[in-house]
């Protein structure tokens, strides 16, 4: 083995383009799918944890108390299927003011528990105590991270005179409530619901909650059962972001680890095939044909290593900035969802040399049952006869001799070729992936500014300490702003904090009025709302709870409840937000005003101008000119571009190796020629053309590999619908340019060992023979 060691060290040291070839293309590789794998776990396991922690409740079911009794309620827990139960709870809807614990105004669902432990929902008390007392609340910190104890104390004032003192933060991934208090204080808020929160033995899709739920509430009144929710909802939204990210990490994943696998196979075998009098000689010398297997897995193995650790470590370092933009905002408790498990990691520092290993083992099997004196005598050239038909049938063709040479040569070892071709094939895909996503990204970013004119956001109140109201009404302030010069358009917002009847989950709804021409181009189904009573919103916020176009829904704020109908669907939104209109405003709290404003400028006015003149109009107004950048388009444009240029470079680095070998193999023709008056420019174009032929296939061939992966990722992001202009982005000259992309890989890396071999001299070519 130590002989073995030894020459193994030295191959690598003697092949270390190869060795770096490969090192390279397995880092690439082992870094993407390990942030792929990574983003796939982080997606399930923070929530999955939590849940089971917490007992969580696979549905929670509201009722209503004025067809059905508590104990009719209670009886339930005990029927086929439930595996625990808790409740029933009083559960009650209370309005709350406007920046209340840095909330919007609106409503709360409060449930009434005298503790958070049970068989079901033990919910996490993150600051301060339970509500045991009357007057006391516990409130459902809806974000990630400690809410902090300057909070506790603040009071709020409920309809009827009642005072209620937050002595406490708590987090339940049930979603069961917005806030709870004691059961006495829930009695004396007359509540007119209960909520019964379930485990059932069979809970894996959402027909079988449906149905476990139906044999569960069999018996009771009709139509007392007012709303549910199930946890496979939350958990869809607690993986929504990361969702999202998903398909595009996972694609470029398995490109890298095809492109890997491919220029592995391809530099092994070149490198088995190049080293025919290697194998030649150590066989003289004694080696086993085992040994000579073990020579050239192990002097592949130590690139794959290296690369492959290296290719972790920079993966991890990745993944946790990733993952914490990808779940900024979520509700886990305390439950991490920065860190990686141990098993990513385990995985890919096992499973890429593994596959090194295995596209090695066929050409080192080759080197296995090569006799030495055919190896020491056969050198490096293709064997007769390899081609020669194609090669003649080029040569009586009109092409410039060079050409013609040079695009038989890929017929003379056509597995290589295969190889190669594969790689610039990927190549390319990856090419047009990048490509179409950034146009795709591009056009999305600049929704609602498709008239060239900027976009100036007016606040009320001011910010931080600074809460000074504005001296002009609600009616000024727009009145103003659309008199001020450069002004196109105003539309004002108002923010309140709603529900959906029969949900635990607080919705924001936005209210809107004025300039309708900012939903033009953000409306993907349906149309925008025009009326009292319809809304629209994004996907996530539509699939999460069930919705379509036409699907009525009751909803409630302050009170009052109206009937709505979703009669658009919006190309993004928040996942717990809604749109709609001014009317409906006017039904559901008449005396809430706008709280921001957007100001759409004229193509060519001064943004900065305008917002210094809004400013100038009431202290109370704070204006700011509406970034342009997008995190979403930006994240995902710098990784397309990332991983493109790494794939490129890689495939153009199996292109070089091809090349190098050919050359190499082909010395003493390379001699002939030059010796029979072929110049150096000759040579350059000869050796170019011999992969540039494959460029221009593997272009064909990768541009609808690449367009169908395109419109995989794209019609598989969940928190954006892309309409069809963004998805349609491949036109003609765009489509050439990509034909090109393949030549050019091909050409780049054929470019320095073609210049390599026309600087050989005759006499150095045919010293060697």
């Amino acid at each position: 083995m130590s002989a073995v060691w030894r020459a193994s060290r030295a191959a690598v040291k003697r092949r270390r383009l190869q060795t770096f070839v490969i090192g390279l293309v397995v880092l690439c590789s082992t870094t993407t799918v390990l942030l792929a794998l990574a983003l796939l776990g982080a997606a399930s396991s923070p929530f999955d944890e939590a849940f089971a922690e917490q007992r969580g409740a696979h549905t929670v079911a509201a009722f209503d108390t004025t067809k059905v009794s508590r104990e009719q309620l209670a009886g339930t827990a005990h029927r086929p299927g439930v595996e625990a139960a808790a409740g029933p709870f009083g559960q009650a809807v209370v309005d709350i003011p406007k920046d209340w614990l840095w909330m919007a105004g609106g409503t709360l669902t409060v449930v009434g528990r005298a503790d958070p432990k049970g068989p079901v929902d033990r919910i996490e008390l993150l600051e301060g105590h339970w509500a045991t007392a009357p007057g006391e609340i516990v409130v459902n910190w809806s974000v990630q991270g400690s809410p902090g104890t300057e909070l506790l104390g603040s009071t709020l004032e409920i309809p009827g005179g009642a005072k209620l003192t937050v002595v406490g933060f708590a987090a339940s991934m049930s979603k069961s409530a917005s806030a709870w208090v004691s059961p006495e204080q829930m009695a004396a808020l007359h509540p007119a619901s209960a909520q019964m929160l379930y485990r059932f033995t069979d809970s894996s899709t959402q027909a079988r909650l449906r149905a476990s739920l139906a044999r569960a509430t069999s018996g009771l009144p009709e139509d007392s059962l007012t709303g549910t929710q199930t946890y496979l909802t939350l958990k869809q939204a607690f993986s929504a972001l990361a969702d999202s990210y998903l398909p595009f990490l996972t694609l470029f994943g398995v490109l890298g680890l095809l492109v890997s696998t491919l220029i592995v196979g391809n530099v092994v075998s070149g490198a088995v095939v190049s080293g025919y009098r290697h194998i030649g000689v150590l066989k003289a010398l004694g080696f086993t044909p085992n040994q000579v297997v073990a020579v050239y897995l192990t002097m592949l193995s130590v690139p794959a290593v290296v690369g492959c650790v290296l290719g972790t470590l920079l993966g991890n370092a990745l993944a946790g900035p990733i993952l914490k933009v990808a779940f900024t905002g979520i509700d886990v408790g305390r439950a991490s969802v920065g860190d990686i498990s141990p098993w990513v990691s385990v995985a890919c520092l096992a499973g890429m040399p593994a596959l090194v290993l295995l596209a090695a083992l066929v050409p080192a099997l080759r080197a296995h049952r090569l006799p030495a004196a055919r190896a020491i005598s056969a050198g490096g050239a293709p064997r007769a006869g390899r081609g020669l038909r194609v090669q003649r049938l080029l040569g009586a063709t009109r092409l410039p001799r060079p050409v013609s040479l040079g695009l038989g040569q890929p017929f003379a070892r056509p597995a290589r070729t295969l190889l190669t071709l594969a790689a610039i094939v990927l190549g390319v895909t990856t090419v047009t992936l990048s490509t179409g996503l950034t146009s795709t990204m591009v056009a999305y970013g600049e929704v609602g500014r498709e008239d060239g004119g900027a976009r100036i956001h007016v606040r009320t109140g001011g910010s931080g300490d600074d809460r000074t109201p504005p001296r002009l009404s609600d009616t000024q302030i727009e009145k103003r702003l659309r008199s001020l010069p450069g002004a196109e358009g105003v539309r004002a917002r108002a923010l309140a904090q709603a529900y959906l009847t029969g949900q635990t989950q607080p919705v924001f709804a936005d209210f809107y009025r004025g300039d309708d021409s900012l939903y033009d181009h953000t409306i993907v189904k349906g149309r925008a709302p025009g009326a009292a009573g319809e809304i629209v919103a994004g996907p996530a916020f539509l699939t999460q709870r069930g919705l379509k176009l036409g699907d009525r829904v009751t909803l409630g704020l302050n009170g009052r409840k109206i009937t709505a109908t979703v009669v658009g669907q919006l190309i993004e939104g928040n996942a717990r937000a809604l749109e709609a209109t001014w009317e409906s405003l006017a039904q559901l709290a008449p005396d809430v005003h706008a709280s921001e404003y957007t100001v759409r400028l004229a193509p060519g006015a001064d943004a900065r101008a305008y917002a210094e003149a809004v400013e100038a109009l009431d202290p109370g107004l704070r204006a700011s000119v509406a970034d342009s950048a997008n995190a979403g388009t930006t994240t995902v444009i710098t990784f397309a571009t990332v991983f493109t240029v790494l794939l490129t470079l890689v495939a153009s680095l199996g292109v070089f190796n091809t090349v190098l070998l050919n050359t190499r193999e082909r010395r003493r023709d390379l001699g002939m020629l030059k010796s029979i008056g072929m110049t150096p420019r000759q040579v350059v174009v000869m050796t170019v053309t011999s992969v540039a032929g494959l460029g221009a296939v593997g272009g064909l061939l990768g541009i609808p590999l690449g367009i169908v992966a395109h419109r995989l990722v794209v019609d598989h992001v969940g928190v954006v619908a892309f309409p069809s202009y963004m998805k349609d982005v491949w036109h003609a000259p765009q489509l050439a340019t990509m034909l090109l992309a393949g030549v050019a890989i091909a050409v780049l890396g054929a470019l320095v060992p073609a210049r390599s071999a026309a600087r050989m001299t005759i006499a150095s070519v045919l010293h060697t023979e």
